[in-house]
């Protein structure tokens, strides 16, 4: 349990962090770092394949892509422009409105019965495995389907139409 509330910590430590950062770039680098106490969190929990798809969805393709454009938009100090009164009011309310709802949470944590795992294998990729591949089948065959028909046609747009060549008689 220690281990949980030590991982929890890192994760509230390293969100912080993403939103108080002055660097963009370390803003990313420290979003990292929360996705991964979120992998180990999800380990922590027996979801073995959210681990995973957390670990390379997350981490490995989107937070590749937010440092690209990142990199692509060159933020500097005086492209920054100066924010009104009304949206910093509006940052305090949403803020305020956050912290009523985040103390009246740990109110009713304190009332409610701790969660027991009774089935084990519950999270485990075999388990879901068996599921996708017995019940969801036709589901599971139409998605592959359509996913292989939108990346064949990103393909087929992305590709220049060269000029057609003469044809010399």
């Amino acid at each position: 349990m220690s281990v949980f509330y030590f991982i929890a910590f890192l994760s509230i430590l390293f969100s912080l962090l993403v939103i108080f950062a002055k660097n963009p770039v370390h803003s990313v680098l420290y979003l990292i770092i929360t996705f991964f106490t979120f992998t180990i969190h999800y380990i922590i929990l027996n979801a073995q394949f959210l681990a995973v798809v957390n670990f390379i969805v997350y981490m490995g393709a989107i937070l590749v892509l937010f440092l690209f454009v990142l990199m692509m938009l060159n933020l500097n100090k005086d492209t920054e422009p100066t924010k009104s009164i009304y949206v910093k009011l509006a940052g305090i309310i949403g803020g305020g409105v956050l912290l009523v709802t985040l103390v009246g949470a740990i109110k009713l944590t304190a009332k409610s019965n701790p969660v027991v795992l009774r089935d084990v294998n519950l999270g485990s990729v075999q388990n879901l495995g068996k599921v996708l591949f017995n019940e969801f089948l036709l589901p599971f065959e139409v998605s592959s389907i359509l996913l292989l028909s939108a990346m064949v046609g990103a393909v087929l747009l992305a590709t220049k139409e060269g000029k057609p060549k003469a044809t010399t008689v």
